[in-house]
């Protein structure tokens, strides 16, 4: 407790907490694996007497770092790749399919597995690079080197390709390590070569002969030649001449187009080197030494590791400070020039059991674990090392045939084991949900569920920014139904993984926030895209009741952005629109168009509207009343006509029947919406201005009747 921020109790102070009525506790975030500790009561609290501070301060704790900068650059770049062997995966699997040829597919892996390989070395050097300008990394160099090591070897030795699988691995290996591990040091070389007689200086011998190891044959033979021809002795001159040429010689399978060929050179080389054994055992021993080091011993053991001779290659490899893997790659190379990948594990096993393997440092146990056959094994050193490399690698295995049938105890399979462990690592960083629901949703049904958890807790930002001036800008984006952010990713992330019910339960809870922003057109378009046709019926309430709070114009004013969606909805769906709730949301964008053309003065038009929508029928019973009391002021208007006299007696019919279905005891289905409209109002006073309509109605037909505006029909003859 001393080392949190600020502390919850000092040092030697535990009692008097514990005596304070609280414990710890702890809560688990549903989004990551975060944990959040506490302290809280440890008594009932109404009968314990507090001797602490209201505000008590909580603490979160992780498993690990969650990745940020270069890591995270590091996990979408890599990211593109699985993507990439997923879908050959799946084209794989498709019947008769004609992507690739069968034999194209090992090829295609040994790609993208170098794809991996090289986005590895990217962030080594690019981290190193930072390092050392001062800028601090969340993971150092060396952890990067280690992945980018570990993943090059698993490279080579299990997705070497159709046509590297067949050929000695001797090569390969030693490239490798030459990559990887560099021995000896460019600055050793140079420094010897600046020397008038380098061979007295103590680092001379072992620095050509760790040349020799490595198969840096021209450093060796730069130095031979300065041995040919400045060395006292006359011994060592000419045995430095032959030795050169020997050393440049010496056949790599490279070189060759039939392994054939390369067996005959590397038969007709060894006899030369066996000639030079000759050579070399007939110097006298009194002429074996120059007066500063035993010159003979040192070339004895050049030509003992040109012989492969594997008790010396050991002994050298262990006085120069090289390891098991040195010896590995030097046995493929001077010792069996044919080794195959196959045949590697019976080899490092006879190699470790004279120089072991570091069982406490994860590289080595990686890398072991590779050479010897074991993959499985190579997948638990890697996830206790970094869990990325151990999800990539069991995703290339899998691809590979090598761990297809292996399960957890749970049943899970091994890849997908190591791919969930990465995903829950990814939910750390929250802006990483679109690749952790990736990765998540090729491990079947218990990764599609962990990805559905996921999707649904993206956070989607839709409230409108407290900053004023972000404000209005995001209220003019959502006004211009511009949504790019994080709810259209998460709505097309939903569609690639074929995660329709998270989706639309996405699309609910967007729905409600643009609710609660009184983005109605917004609302209504997911809450259609979420088929969920109760919660537009809920948003279109919502709606009416700007009219009933704020009135004609706001009411205008809110709904004039759902008439796009509305017809949106009408062209996906044609005639067949879903039931009573569309039918409403026609209802109220047709009312919010009268009112609208009623502010702006177009009255001719706003009449039109009013008899549109009750002979379409799409008003409900309980809004008639509303709508014709607002018909007053064009019922009243003396200058203009703008009903026909059958418009005025349709609009009439409506009116007595609110009448009579008050009188019956109905009232409150015609009228209890007209009545919240009026301040203090109930149902006698919104019948009362039910009647002022039908007033204005009779007024208004006899007018068209001593003007003969609409023929000579009458209300009453009907």
């Amino acid at each position: 407790m001393p080392s949190l921020a600020p502390p919850l109790f000092e040092l030697g102070h535990a009692e008097e907490f514990a005596s304070s009525g609280r414990t710890l506790a702890t809560a688990f975030s549903p989004r990551d694996e975060s944990l959040a500790v506490y302290a809280t009561n440890n008594v009932d609290p109404q009968s314990s007497q507090r001797t602490y501070p209201d505000v008590q301060p909580v603490y979160f704790a992780s498993p690990q770092a969650a990745p940020v900068a270069e890591r995270r650059t590091f996990i979408s770049d890599t990211s593109v790749v699985f993507e990439l062997v997923q879908n050959l995966s799946m084209v794989s699997q498709q019947e008769n399919s004609n992507a690739f040829r069968v034999d194209d597919r090992p090829n295609v892996i040994r790609k993208l597995a170098y794809d991996y390989v090289n986005h590895t070395k990217e962030v080594w050097v690019y981290v190193t690079r930072e390092i050392a300008k001062g800028q601090p990394r969340q993971y150092t160099p060396d952890h990067y080197r280690i992945l980018y090591s570990c993943f090059s070897l698993f490279t080579l030795l299990y997705a070497p390709g159709t046509e590297a699988e067949r050929i000695p691995v001797g090569e390969d290996l030693m490239e490798w390590l030459n990559t990887h591990y560099v021995e000896p040091s460019s600055e050793e070389g140079i420094q010897l070569s600046a020397q008038d007689e380098p061979w007295q200086n103590e680092a001379f011998w072992p620095y050509i002969t760790r040349a020799t190891v490595r198969g840096l044959s021209k450093a060796t033979a730069f130095f031979l030649d300065i041995l040919a021809s400045k060395h006292p002795s006359p011994h060592l001159q000419r045995l430095s001449k032959s030795l050169a040429p020997l050393l440049t010689g010496h056949p790599r399978i490279q070189q060759f187009t039939a392994e054939r060929d390369f067996a005959i050179a590397s038969r007709r080389w060894k006899e030369k080197t066996k000639t030079l054994r000759l050579e070399l055992d007939r110097i006298p021993e009194e002429a074996r030494d120059d007066g500063f080091e035993n010159w003979w011993d040192r070339i004895s053991d050049i030509v003992g590791i040109l012989e492969g001779r594997g008790e010396v290659i050991k002994r050298i490899c262990e006085e120069v400070g090289a390891d098991w893997k040195e010896v590995t790659a030097v046995w493929g190379v001077y010792v069996d020039g044919r080794l195959r990948r196959a045949e590697l594990p019976d080899v490092v096993t006879a190699i470790l059991d004279d120089m072991p393997s570091d069982p406490t440092d994860l590289e080595d146990a990686i890398q072991s674990s590779l050479l010897l056959g074991k993959p499985i094994q190579a997948l638990s050193y890697a996830a206790q090392f970094d869990v990325w490399l151990a999800a990539h690698m069991a995703d290339l295995m899998q691809a590979l045939g090598l761990i297809e049938n292996e399960t957890t105890d749970s049943d899970i399979p091994l890849r997908d084991y190591y791919v969930l462990q990465y995903a829950e690592y990814m939910r750390l960083d929250p802006s990483c949900w679109r690749h952790t629901v990736s990765y998540l949703c090729t491990c079947g049904t218990v990764g599609h569920e962990m990805a559905d958890q996921v999707l649904m807790r993206v956070a989607l930002r839709l409230q409108t920014p407290k900053d004023s001036q972000t404000a209005n800008e995001e209220s003019a984006r959502i006004r211009a139904g511009i949504l790019d952010g994080v709810l259209k990713e998460v709505n097309a992330t939903c569609f690639e993984h074929q995660r329709e019910a998270v989706r639309r339960m996405v699309c609910r809870i967007a729905a409600q926030t643009f609710l609660r922003e009184k983005n109605y057109g917004l609302a209504i378009s997911y809450c259609a895209s979420a088929e969920d046709w109760p919660g537009m019926g809920r948003i279109v309430d919502r709606v009416l009741d700007e009219y009933i709070i704020n009135g004609p114009a706001s009411f205008a004013h809110t709904v004039a952005n759902i008439a796009p969606t509305l017809q949106s909805l009408r062209s996906q769906n044609g005639n067949n629109l879903n039931g009573v709730f569309i039918h409403r949301l026609r209802f109220a964008v047709r009312f919010a168009e009268f009112h609208q053309r009623r502010l702006n003065g177009e009255l001719e038009d706003a009449a039109l509207d009013v008899m549109d929508i009750f002979q379409e029928e799409i008003v409900p019973t309980s809004w008639w009343a509303v709508v014709l009391c607002d018909t007053l002021d064009l019922l009243r208007n003396n200058e203009r006509f703008y009903f026909a006299s059958e418009d005025a007696y349709l609009l009439m019919r409506k009116v007595e029947e609110i009448a009579l279905q008050t009188t019956h005891g109905s009232g409150s289905d015609y009228l209890a919406i007209l009545a919240r409209t009026i301040k203090n109002g109930d149902e006698k006073l919104a019948l009362q201005r039910v009647q002022m309509v039908r007033l204005a109605l009779t007024r208004y037909y006899a007018r068209c009747g001593v003007i003969d505006v609409g023929g000579k029909m009458s209300v009453f003859s009907k």
